[in-house]
């Protein structure tokens, strides 16, 4: 049986990131679980509260225009309020809410199969010349699904390559490119929006209580980012990785191998009714807006601002246009015989919950004492009175936040986690700066996805491993790092200078998203 080339030239590279990848991650495997990391932190806040609540501080505090002031939650009256507001200060968690009632939505979608088929349908109509940015498309889009891009795309794109003659390690990686390397960027938006910018709105109000982030506040850059990321990812597949697979021999056992079947004739039909019925709930939500005293619309007239109920009912209208078509879809297909499939399917995404139920609860307790105690604040002035000395340009300041985000996203694998650490830390200070939050959280989010496919510590990463072994069977990390890194790296550089690019033009971020912060 053949292998893939084994000749020093060929496995050097790979042997340097396997040496890097066994660093990294010796490094994040003695790093505590995300959840007990906040715990944790929340106990190094509190003694540091401690320690400086008696020293005084020049800094002015922007909210009160006193000098900044540390509060001292280690006190019997700090301690006993902790105890009796844990209860509200999780459940008013913002984050918590709109990604629960998103993924009801979501999670009936998945259940009857409406996603799957809709995934399917896009790649099985796709020319071969387009199967490459079709496919990382589709990954970007399957972001909607939370984690259906990486349970069914990754896979499929092996199988659709293999079928079109092309190796299906690279319908693989220019998959797992899409679904994760470009996770931010997409048109369509998903409950990460609503999530992160909940984080930013909390990290936000420790300078100006009261500071509304719009959950669509990085749509547009994100939407025009999908864009930059097929046409990137397209070059890097079919001019660099599939040359650099020539070598390698599929040595995998075929015959097991899952082929991409087609889409039943009542599959068809169902996917037809229930995108019929998805345009039809876009439609009356249009029709609903339209006029002039639609309800819908905010005091001022406009169905774009802070206080429109159209915007406030961001969430719930992702629920129900997810909820809508899912719902058809399974009837029309037999997934769903009854209303008790449909309440399966919600149950079914509540279950893959758990730990993010877990994991908000220690968060909201970090926040909330790192706000508390003023270290967020006190931090933010004097880490902008440092970045004020020196002078730097403000698109440098930007690119040191994505590339901080990047490195810390080898070891944290998780985007709320990460931005729930970071967020109380970057939006106040670059606020300090004259920097919006907005801007803030689209730098964090390009740095945030661009890491992903280079890390063994991303949940999915393990499984994208025995995917490929499929085809390859001596497939190991290296291996798939080795595939990936040069969309990590083309991503992080390229996408980077589109975003400082694309704020010099002064295009718009999203809705309501300003580049400038004037207290």
């Amino acid at each position: 049986m053949s292998t893939p080339d084994t000749t020093p030239a060929a496995n050097a590279p790979t042997s340097r990131i396997d040496r890097i990848l066994a660093a990294i991650e010796k490094a994040g495997n003695k790093l505590p679980d995300p959840a007990i990391l906040f715990f944790l932190l929340m106990l190094v806040v509190w003694v540091l509260s401690a320690v400086f609540a008696p020293m005084t501080f020049s800094e002015i505090d922007p909210r009160s225009g006193e000098p900044i002031q540390v509060q001292n939650l280690l006190t019997g009256a700090a301690l006993a309020k902790f105890l009796s507001d844990m209860v509200t200060t999780f459940t008013s968690f913002h984050p918590l809410g709109v990604v629960l009632v998103s993924l009801l939505g979501v999670g009936v979608a998945e259940h009857t199969g409406f996603i799957n088929a809709g995934l399917k349908r896009l790649l099985g109509i796709t020319s071969p010349k387009l199967l490459t940015p079709m496919l990382i498309l589709v990954g970007i889009v399957s972001h909607t699904a939370a984690d259906a891009g990486y349970v069914l795309v990754i896979p499929l794109g092996a199988v659709i390559f293999y079928a079109a003659g092309r190796h299906p390690l690279a319908g693989i990686a220019a998959a797992f490119a899409g679904v994760s390397g470009g996770f931010s960027a997409n048109f369509i938006p998903s409950s990460l929006d609503p999530l992160l910018a909940g984080l930013t709105q909390e990290a936000a109000a420790i300078i100006q209580p009261g500071y509304a982030v719009n959950p669509l506040s990085n749509w547009f850059f994100m939407a025009a980012s999908s864009v930059l990321i097929v046409g990137l990812g397209w070059y890097i597949t079919d001019r660099v990785i599939e040359p650099r697979l020539k070598a390698t021999t599929v040595d995998g056992d075929l015959d097991n191998i899952q082929t991409m079947d087609e889409l039943s004739p009542g599959e068809r039909k169902a996917l037809r009714w229930a995108t019929l019925a998805l345009v039809g709930g876009i439609a009356v939500l249009a029709l609903w807006a339209w006029p002039g005293g639609s309800a819908l619309r905010g005091e001022d007239g406009g169905l774009t601002s802070a206080t429109a109920p159209l915007m406030k009912a961001i969430v719930p209208l992702i629920f129900l246009l997810f909820l809508l078509p899912g719902v058809v879809y399974g009837y029309v297909a037999g997934t769903v015989t009854s209303h008790r499939d449909i309440v399966k399917g919600m149950s079914a995404s509540m279950s893959t919950m758990g730990y993010y139920i877990v994991l908000a609860f220690f968060a909201s307790l970090f926040i909330a004492a790192f706000a508390t105690s003023n270290l967020g604040a006190l931090l933010a002035l004097k880490g902008a009175g440092a970045l004020q000395a020196m002078a730097l340009p403000s698109g440098v300041t930007i690119v040191g936040i994505i590339l901080i985000t990047g490195m810390v996203n080898l070891l944290i694998g998780s985007a709320s986690a990460k931005w729930a650490l970071l967020a109380p830390i970057f939006v106040p200070m670059l606020m300090q700066l004259g920097l919006s939050p907005e801007l803030t959280q689209a730098a964090y989010r390009v740095g945030d996805s661009t890491t992903n496919i280079i890390t063994p510590l991303m949940p999915y990463f393990p499984l994208v491993v025995v995917y490929a072994q499929r085809y390859v069977k001596n497939t190991g990390i290296g291996t798939l790092v080795s595939l990936m890194l040069p969309f990590s790296v083309t991503f992080i550089t390229i996408w980077t200078i589109f975003l400082l690019l694309y704020w010099a033009t002064g295009a718009p971020l999203g809705l309501q998203a300003p580049y400038t912060f004037t207290p």
